[in-house]
């Protein structure tokens, strides 16, 4: 399975239109080699480089969907996709872009092909549906882009 964008490359740099710097829009994602026995897609987009002042695991969530449609094969840039919207670190239910707060950051978008739907609820949290995932994974993919906000 392959998550790609035509906005940046894998450990590319996120352009500044998808962050809070910008439009703060989701960039454009496709989804290549889906395995047939898929039931559902989730998509996890995070930040592992969050300073543990804020945060002490360092992590933070800022896209979640569940249950979307294994023939997904894009989602649009600034639109939602089909599925249910998960409760990220700000108590977004929506992509909430890339902010760093005091340099270069890591974002990951994971997307994993799960042999059955998520039986959770609209804005779930993150632990809540790795917990659901654990034990359904048939494939995953990942892309990770960079970005690091202008110093003023």
């Amino acid at each position: 399975m392959r998550l790609t964008s035509s906005a940046f490359a894998d450990g590319g740099l996120i352009p500044a239109r998808y962050t809070c710097d910008g439009d703060n829009i989701n960039p454009p994602l496709e989804i290549a080699g889906v395995p047939a026995a898929t039931v559902s897609l989730v998509l996890i987009m995070d930040d592992p480089d969050v300073p543990k002042s804020a945060r002490p695991d360092g992590m933070w969530d800022h896209w979640l969907i569940f249950n979307m449609p294994p023939t997904l094969t894009r989602i649009e840039e600034n639109q939602e996709p089909p599925g249910d919207q998960g409760t990220g670190t700000a108590g977004n239910r929506q992509y909430h872009g890339p902010c760093p707060p005091d340099r270069e950051h890591r974002y990951f978008f994971k997307l994993y092909a799960l042999d059955c739907r998520l039986a959770l609820p609209a804005g779930a949290a993150k632990p809540g549906i790795e917990a659901a995932m654990a034990g359904h994974i048939l494939a995953m993919a990942e892309l990770m882009g960079r970005y690091d906000r202008p110093r003023r």
